[in-house]
Order: structure tokens, then C-alpha cells, then sequence
């Protein structure tokens, strides 16, 4: 660059400074005109006054809470048992029954932010013994609990509403040191804690008592949340399941040397519904305790019971005798032909591969898994294609079968929920496995479904018939997906926290429909902790959009 040069480049650079130059002193005089408004505005009274409300409602708001976790107790007797009932903020509300030592019920009774806690206590010795001695007064003490319950809640909320309020009134009372703010405070603490009741009024569920969630051991879940059949044809009055379950509650305290468990009544069926053992050690033990606690009558294994479908599996299915009930089985893609033939070997195995069978009066239709994912060293029958349309053209089949039978069929087994569409209106309820997690949901009417949605030509008149004459379906379906009662098996510890192992316990009545089920579920492997959700069928029921054929596990 030559000398003569430095003049022409000076010249843009100087005209660019000078209009940063106005540009930052503009920015100025904003900023202060900016900060005068600001001024202005915040020595306006309606400012001031928004943030001294503000600050009272926070104040109150801080000292209602800190009153009703302290303070808002209330100690009541429920029959033979004093108990404690509180009350503490919370999001979703809902109420806990503990039980000590047998576990706790959990209620979705209503929302809002209160959350209702019951803690049993000691039991009077006089009233345990006149109940032990004159078993009708178990009715009427049922009877009874009801008011008690009653007294003991609206007790509790006249209390809370005073806690809250002069909990609030000394609060404010220490910070702004002005009895017109104080008195505001004690006002807004009314308010909020009034309408927090409201809330829980208008939201509440009478019939949550029907699905308890158990928290506890295994071994004490059928006798504190009380029979299924009666549960599942009372659900309605809450009376009369507050007696039940007070009952049951009482004779379990009563009892020291052997705990009283479950007394079905005596028509009704119960199965227990496995699935994806992945080879689990701990699973046929776990099987085993679940029958022997809920007398189950029969066990349906939906598949997976191995990992690899390799002849060195074979020996894991010789557990399945220890079971001692019939074990009814359909093949997973996990599961080779050699696995389903050694399972078909054991004494107490039926296996489904596109068959019926009967136990206790209910009739049961099955179907091994068109596919075989995991070791292609062992021979597949259905060879190595895959994909929805193999599944569907199963579910197709077994459908066909059910129809041809002339027989009513009451449970469908298939491994893969993409297998389920095909038996919309074929039969009340299929139950499936695969996915390692547990869904409940209805399947869409068959004719919901398009032509094109067939799984081919060759089987398009056969699914045509699965459609009554009039177009509607038959019947409405319940598709029951089972999480894995192994834990994925190995795959369940690849994840921050181990796959839970999850099992069904299913109670049908005397005209084989399903009332209720048990869903439980213990931690993954490694853990201890235990839950069971009573689900009582009619009861928050909704129709959920059939699942896709998933992927392979």
C-alpha cells in the first residue's frame, strides 16, 4: 500500500465512527428516559399496592403450609383401631392407608393439593376381642366406620382450616408487624386453604376404594385389599367396601401365628398371567409364591420363556412341574421349536399353537409367534421372514380356528400385540406379551379396519368373515399386554435401573367374564420393593388405539 493510499481509507473509516458515535448516545437517552418511566411507574400507589399484596399472599401462603404439616392432625377410632389422620400439601392429592407391619393402600380419591394420610394404629384390646368373639360385629363395625370416617375427615378439616389460618396470622404478624397486613394475611390464608378443600370436594371418587394400590409384602397383599369377586361387584357403594376392607384388616390383626389370606368365593377362576421370562432364575420362584398366595388356578405363559431359543436352554422349562397348577403356553420369537417341544414334555404344560383347550370351564385359544428372532442356528418353522403382515396373517389364522371350533372361547393367547387386531370381536379378551411393559387397552371394531389394512389376498376372506352380516362387531375386545415377569432377563440391566418384573393375577366370575386383576410388580434384579394396583374391570375403563406390531426384544 503506498502513502498516497492512506487518505481515501481514513475517510469510511472516520464516518462509521461518528455514526456508532450517534448511534451509542441514542442508546443513552433511551435508557434514560427508560429508567425515569420506571421511577415513575414505581412510586405509583397502585404499584406499591400490587407488591404489598403480593407480599402478604407469599407470607400467607408460607405460613398456612408451615401450620398444616406441623399441626393438622387428627386422632380417630375406625372399629377396633385408633388411628391417626393428617393431612399435608400436595399436587396430585390422593389419600395413603398405612397398615403397619403388612404394607400401605394407596387411593386416587381426589385431586387437588391436599393429600389425606391414615395411619392405623394400636387396636383397643376390648373392641379386637368382642369382635374375635362375635363375628357379626364385624358388619356393624363396618357399619359404624363409616360415620367414623366421616366425623374423623370433617374434624380434621375444621382443624387444618384453623391451623392454616392462624398459622398464617402469627407469620405475618412477626414479618410486617402491622395488623392490617396481618389481618389481610389471615383472610388470604382462609381463602386458599377453603378452596383447597373445594377442590378435593368436587373432585372426589367415592368408588377409588375399589382399586387400591398395595405397597407391602407380596405374601400380605389378597388380605388387606380383600376379595375380587366382592370387590368387583360392590364397586360402587362405599360402604360396603370400607367394610370389607376394615374386615379383612381386623382379622389380619387378630391372627398372630398364621395370617389369613385370600377367601375367594367359591365360583370364581383365577389365572396368572406371565410373560418374557428371559431365562430368570428368580422368575419360577416368584411364580411359585404368587400361586401358593392367590390359590391360582392355572398360570398362561404368553412366550419368551427363554432368551436364545438354544438347546442349552432346555433345561431352564423343567421348573414348570414346581408350578403345580396346568401351565398353558404359546411360543415368543425367543422361543425355538425345540424349546416349545421341551415345554410341551412337562406334565403339567399345555401348549397353543394354533389349538383350544379348557381349564376350569374356560376356554382358552392360542397361537405360537410366527417368528424367531435370536439364534438362527435352530430350525424355525416359519422360517426367517417377519415383519406385521407374518404376525397379522397368525392372528388371522387363530381366528379362523376360533370359528371353526363352534366353540365360545373367552381368552386369545398371542405373543405379539401385532398379532391382536385379527381377534376384535372374536373373543372378550387377548393377552399378549413382548414388550416388556405393561398396557391394558380395547381393540378397535373390526370394522374399523380398512381392506387395504389386510395382511393378503389369500387371507382377505377369511378376515372378511370375522364381520357379523350387519357390520357390527361381536364383541368388545380387551387387549392385556404383560410386562416381563424375568425382567427382560440380562436386558434389564443394561438400563440405569433394572426392568421391574411384572405379573398379572386375573379373576373371572361364574360366566367366565373377567371383574377384576392384579397387576404386580417387584423391583428389577437387585431390588426388593413391591406393588400391587387392584384394577376392577367397568371402572375408568377407555378405549386406547390398538398398539403397532413392535420390534423385536
Amino acid at each position: 500500500m503506498k502513502p498516497r493510499d492512506l487518505p481515501h481509507l481514513a475517510a469510511p473509516v472516520l464516518q462509521f465512527a461518528r455514526w456508532a458515535l450517534q448511534f451509542a448516545s441514542r442508546v443513552l437517552q433511551f435508557g434514560r428516559r427508560a429508567l425515569r418511566v420506571a421511577g415513575r411507574v414505581g412510586r405509583h400507589r397502585w404499584t406499591r399496592r400490587a407488591g404489598v399484596a403480593a407480599k402478604v399472599g407469599l407470607v400467607s401462603v408460607v405460613g398456612a403450609m408451615i401450620g398444616v404439616m406441623l399441626f393438622a392432625q387428627a386422632d380417630i377410632n375406625v372399629g377396633p383401631f385408633g388411628a391417626e389422620m393428617s393431612v399435608t400439601p400436595s399436587v396430585d392429592g390422593g389419600t395413603e392407608v398405612n397398615i403397619p407391619p403388612l404394607g400401605s393402600l394407596h387411593l386416587d380419591t381426589h385431586r387437588g393439593p391436599l393429600h389425606l394420610k391414615v395411619a392405623l394404629g394400636s387396636l383397643d384390646q376390648s373392641r379386637t376381642e368382642a369382635l374375635i368373639d362375635n363375628p357379626s360385629a364385624i358388619s356393624s363395625a363396618g357399619d359404624r366406620a363409616v360415620d367414623e370416617v366421616v366425623v374423623g375427615v370433617s374434624r380434621l378439616g375444621l382443624r387444618t382450616l384453623g391451623v392454616a389460618v392462624l398459622s398464617a396470622l402469627i407469620f405475618a404478624a412477626l414479618i410486617f408487624r402491622s395488623v392490617r397486613r396481618t389481618a389481610a394475611a389471615g383472610v388470604t390464608a382462609l381463602v386458599v386453604t377453603a378452596g383447597s378443600f373445594g377442590v378435593a370436594a368436587a373432585t372426589l371418587r367415592p368408588d377409588a376404594i375399589s382399586e387400591p394400590r398395595y405397597e407391602g409384602l407380596l405374601v400380605n397383599a389378597p388380605a388387606v385389599v380383600g376379595d375380587a369377586r366382592r370387590i368387583a361387584d360392590n364397586y360402587g357403594r362405599y360402604a360396603e367396601q370400607l367394610q370389607a376392607i376394615l374386615g379383612n384388616v381386623s382379622r389380619v390383626y387378630s391372627t398372630i401365628s398364621a395370617l389369613p389370606v385370600y377367601e375367594p368365593a367359591g365360583n370364581t377362576t383365577r389365572l396368572l398371567h406371565v410373560s418374557d421370562l428371559h431365562l430368570n432364575p428368580a422368575s419360577f420362584g416368584l411364580i411359585r409364591t404368587v400361586v401358593e398366595t392367590f390359590e391360582i388356578d392355572a398360570v398362561i405363559d404368553t412366550g419368551d420363556i427363554v432368551d436364545w431359543g438354544s438347546s442349552a436352554e432346555v433345561g431352564y422349562v423343567a421348573s414348570i412341574p414346581s408350578v403345580q397348577v396346568p401351565y398353558i403356553y404359546v411360543r415368543g420369537n425367543h422361543d425355538s421349536v425345540a424349546i416349545q417341544a421341551a415345554v410341551d414334555a412337562q406334565r403339567n404344560a399345555v401348549v397353543l399353537d394354533d389349538g383350544l383347550t379348557t381349564v376350569d370351564g374356560l376356554t382358552i385359544a392360542g397361537i405360537g409367534d410366527p417368528q424367531f428372532t435370536p439364534d438362527k442356528s435352530e430350525t424355525n418353522a416359519a422360517g426367517d421372514e417377519s415383519g406385521p403382515e407374518l404376525l397379522a396373517a397368525a392372528g388371522v389364522r387363530l381366528a379362523g380356528t376360533i370359528r371353526e371350533s363352534g366353540k365360545k372361547v373367552d381368552i386369545a393367547l398371542v405373543h405379539d400385540p401385532g398379532m391382536a387386531q385379527p381377534l376384535s370381536g372374536v373373543v372378550p379378551l387377548v393377552l399378549s406379551g413382548h414388550r416388556h411393559q405393561r398396557e391394558v387397552s380395547l381393540l378397535p371394531a373390526p370394522q374399523a379396519l380398512s381392506t387395504s389394512a389386510l395382511p393378503s389376498p389369500a387371507s382377505s376372506s377369511r378376515s372378511a368373515s370375522l364381520r357379523p352380516a350387519d357390520g357390527q362387531p361381536l364383541m368388545t375386545t380387551r387387549l392385556m399386554i404383560e410386562g416381563s415377569t424375568g425382567g427382560a432377563g440380562l436386558r434389564g440391566l443394561e438400563g440405569e435401573d433394572p426392568t421391574p418384573l411384572s405379573l398379572s393375577v386375573l379373576y373371572f366370575d361364574e360366566n367366565n367374564e373377567l371383574k377384576a386383576y392384579d397387576d404386580i410388580q417387584l423391583g428389577g434384579t437387585g431390588q426388593s420393593n413391591v406393588e400391587m394396583q387392584r384394577n376392577v374391570v367397568g371402572v375408568g375403563d377407555e378405549e386406547i388405539p390398538v398398539p403397532t406390531p413392535s420390534a423385536s426384544r
